[in-house]
């Protein structure tokens, strides 16, 4: 049996209109090299200035991750050379960081059950301000390789996690929690297919009462799900290597997603030396609180940690913790709410427009909207059916006008998006429910008389077979009968 270890490192691109040390813009997929200053470029005789936005958003991602904030942090100069790299250096805070000492809470299912939420912590170890490197566009039809530059220079934060979780679903749920976290603070937008969050894997396996293993390094991961299988691909990978008498390679290797598994890279031959150095051209990183503030200073030449603090907003975990309360809802459910972008501003829409209870609207939220959307890969900003429609919807079927399973009818009707309200459907398709009693008493007389064995079973005392009765009713009348009362019916005509 091993025990195994698994420690994240993070970078996140700092939302921010202009890069760490230059004023080129921040932009996705630009034309290449047209985002690119003579700093960017590292062409002789430039300086760096210190981007005051990117510090704040360090600051406020330390605040919310419950780290310690350096008030005196330092830059350094981390070398190797690579053809993105235009200055064989990068900005990096590897003495003294912003922000150390952290912890995020994150929640994961037991054996896939949303009933059984358990909730991990894992260590920050600190969070860094850096700046990130140019592309590499390798073109094997000429063997050559291009170089775009607008990305060089662009602001990150280094997350660094303690080695303090053991598969992949922890690794995921960790970096989802602060996914959401990141973009709940508006310091990164966090979003991965754009490559503004990159999650490297430390992988090392070991038995009970040994040091660790020597650990592996999967790169570059840049989705959550494919986190979870590489991490885990990676940890049954160095188990077989052991168990079959091989060592493991201290490397650096890469989750190939098409296949399933990580492969060696090839580029980080020997240990190398980054030759640390103080940056000459940066001082200090000096921050204040509201005690060591001083009087005569220029708010707009300083960061206050205090007045960031205050303005915190509502985190994930806290907003989770409000719709429990607020709306009685089970607390699986409000991570599902999270977890979907808009879909809890979707779900408080509704309830502020429909009596319905809010343990019922959830259903319908969780079970009918959200399969939809997730049938057709749509966002919930992209949903056919506006909350004001699946409000009045709910209306009608609350006030009993029409049946659950014509209400259900009703949505797939709202969900082709033909501009119709739930009333004109309803109309359209002749679904109201049938008022007049004493149609649907011989609706159920006609269905007795069908089922004469049934009516012999439940004349027995088997009082299961009634609900085939209601079953074929509600067949018989197109879902337009109200179950609670075609049982009323049935009950009644059958004990006499």
């Amino acid at each position: 049996n091993y025990l195994r270890i698994v420690g994240l490192e993070i970078h996140a691109q700092i939302s921010s209109n202009s890069k760490l040390f230059s004023g080129s813009q921040v932009q996705f997929a630009a034309p290449p090299n047209s985002l690119v200053s003579f700093f960017d470029a590292s062409l002789p005789g430039t300086l760096p200035v210190l981007n005051r936005r990117c510090v704040e958003a360090a600051v406020m991602t330390g605040l919310a991750l419950n780290c310690s904030i350096n008030k005196k942090s330092l830059f350094d100069r981390k070398h190797y050379f690579y053809a993105d790299l235009p200055a064989g250096y990068q900005i990096t805070q590897q003495r003294v960081p912003i922000a150390v000492n952290g912890s995020l809470s994150y929640s994961l299912c037991i054996d896939n059950k949303m009933s059984q939420m358990v909730t991990k912590t894992v260590r920050i170890k600190q969070i860094q301000l850096e700046q990130d490197s140019g592309k590499s566009l390798h073109d094997d039809t000429r063997s050559q390789t291009l170089v775009d530059l607008n990305r060089a220079g662009v602001g990150l934060m280094e997350v660094v996690m303690e080695p303090d979780m053991c598969c992949g679903e922890e690794a995921a749920a960790a970096v989802r929690e602060l996914q959401l976290i990141l973009q709940t603070l508006g310091s990164s937008q966090a979003v991965m297919s754009e490559g503004q969050l990159r999650v490297d894997a430390n992988v090392s396996v070991h038995h009970p009462g040994e040091p660790y293993g020597v650990r592996t390094e999967v790169k570059n991961i840049n989705s959550i799900r494919f986190l979870a299988k590489a991490v885990d691909y990676e940890i049954q990978r160095q188990i077989k290597e052991l168990e079959s008498g091989r060592t493991i390679l201290n490397e650096t290797r890469a989750f190939d997603s098409k296949l399933g598994c990580t492969v060696p890279m090839r580029d980080k031959e020997g240990k190398q030396d980054y030759r640390f150095m103080p940056e000459p051209n940066l001082p200090p990183l000096i921050l204040y609180d509201a005690k060591s503030l001083p009087a005569n200073m220029n708010h707009q030449q300083v960061v206050n940690i205090d007045w960031i603090h205050e303005r915190l907003p509502d985190l994930p975990s806290v907003k989770r913790a409000k719709l429990v309360e607020r709306y009685g809802i089970l607390p699986e459910h409000s991570f599902t709410l999270l977890n979907e972008d808009g879909l809890s501003e979707f779900f408080e829409d509704v309830i502020k427009q429909t009596q319905m209870k809010p343990k019922k609207v959830i259903g319908w939220i969780l079970k009918d909207l959200l399969s939809y959307l997730k049938k057709h890969s749509l966002t919930v900003k992209e949903s056919p059916v506006s909350s004001f429609l699946l409000a009045d919807l709910l209306n009608r079927l609350e006030e009993k006008e029409i049946s659950s399973t014509a209400a259900k009818q009703v949505f797939a009707e709202l969900w082709k998006g033909e501009g119709k309200t739930p009333l004109e459907i309803v109309k359209e398709k002749k679904l109201q429910l049938i008022q007049d009693q004493k149609d649907l008493e011989q609706i159920c007389q006609t269905v007795i008389d069908g089922q004469e064995n049934e009516v012999m079973a439940i004349k027995a005392g088997n009082r299961k077979v009634l609900n085939k009765l209601i079953g074929l009713v509600q067949r018989e009348t197109q879902g337009r009968s109200n179950p609670v009362l075609v049982k009323q019916l049935l009950e009644k005509k059958l004990s006499e």
